[in-house]
């Protein structure tokens, strides 16, 4: 008797620790370890989950192992679970960034294209297509390639001790615009998503892209002048 009580005990543990670790939304992170961060995932996650069925997980490592890719590493973290998954993952000395979901169907409620875009806006996604012109074909890819919200982030400028900061800001950012697309597909409202404040710190990022490209172009009109100048003291 004491035999059969102490084997129900166990699997009792058993099955509470595997629904506590399932219940994870940030399932791995090697780079933050911020309790704030893991609570917002973790909260938004878990509301997503219990409106949609979906799980939409983060996972964050260092490092890549040696000889694996991101989709294969995705991979083989989604043997650990088995009802719908999507997982965001980030390897920060690779700086790689993908989204890999379980069951290819879940892939109707995201635009996983647009979530990883490295550019934000069509005006910035105009003036990279025209930076990197190679057909008119390519062009017109690049002029629907925009509306990210994570690498815009991420390959900012660092600044002493923002580098982290930046790291949460676009994974956050990522997580809660599959979210918001994923409720809105299933028509359901998410009391904890972000919201308006993402959308601000996009606008942030265009504020200072659209900067630095007006910069650009006052420079070489300045340089420009200048030559012309210099040629005409020449002669």
């Amino acid at each position: 008797m004491k035999f059969l009580q102490r084997g129900l005990y166990a699997l009792t543990l058993t099955i509470f620790f595997s629904i506590t670790l399932n219940a994870e939304y940030l399932y791995k992170d090697e780079v933050l370890l911020n309790l704030e961060f893991k609570n917002e995932i973790n909260t938004l996650g878990a509301e997503l989950y219990e409106k949609t069925g979906i799980a939409l997980r983060i996972v964050m490592i260092k490092k890549l192992p040696e000889g694996m890719s991101i989709v294969a590493y995705e991979k083989e973290t989604m043997k650990d679970f088995s009802e719908p998954t999507i997982l965001l993952s980030f390897a920060e000395i690779d700086m790689k960034v993908d989204i890999l979901a379980n069951d290819p169907s879940l892939y109707k409620y995201f635009n996983r294209k647009q979530v990883l875009s490295p550019v934000s806006s069509p005006v910035q996604a105009f003036i990279v297509s025209l930076l990197n012109f190679n057909g008119f074909d390519g062009f017109l890819e690049g002029l629907s390639n925009y509306g990210g919200t994570i690498l815009p982030i991420i390959s900012l400028k660092n600044k002493d001790g923002e580098v982290l900061g930046k790291y949460s800001a676009g994974m956050y950012n990522g997580y809660s615009d599959i979210a918001e697309q994923i409720a809105k597909a299933k028509n359901v409202e998410l009391v904890h998503a972000a919201g308006n404040a993402n959308k601000d710190t996009l606008f942030f990022i265009k504020i200072l892209f659209y900067g630095f490209v007006l910069y650009a172009i006052f420079m070489y009109i300045k340089r420009k002048l200048y030559r012309r100048r210099q040629e005409k003291e020449d002669e």
